[in-house]
């Protein structure tokens, strides 16, 4: 792909790579919250899985920036690990899980929609 041609993918998947950094950020923050929390244990599910959603975000948005003939098979992890992640931050009052789920359900959301 030649530097225009990058640049003009880019541009064309900005809305996907907007969400998808969007949840990076959400889910490193949650899980840094989380550690703080009265009772971490208590959180562990949580904090794994905005792990696991925050590096399957990142690989998602480098095989969408690249144009990589793989991205489809990666997308559909990120919106079951993101619809996931959603889940258990939904379930849990703290004001970061709750802003977190958001996060994810919109990253969900914009994957979808790039994959139909």
């Amino acid at each position: 792909m030649n530097q225009s041609a990058t640049i003009a993918n880019l541009q064309a998947n900005q809305t996907i790579l907007d969400a998808l950094a969007r949840c990076i950020a959400a889910c490193e923050m949650c899980a840094a919250a989380c550690l703080h929390e009265n009772n971490p244990q208590m959180m562990v599910p949580c904090i794994e899985l905005d792990r696991d959603c925050a590096d399957i975000c990142r690989l998602t948005s480098a095989f969408i920036a690249r144009g990589s003939q793989h991205a489809p098979h990666v997308i559909k992890e990120c919106i079951e690990i993101c619809q996931k992640c959603a889940d258990e931050c939904g379930q849990h009052q703290h004001d970061h899980c709750q802003y977190c789920a958001d996060a994810c359900r919109k990253c969900a959301d914009a994957c979808q929609q790039f994959a139909a």
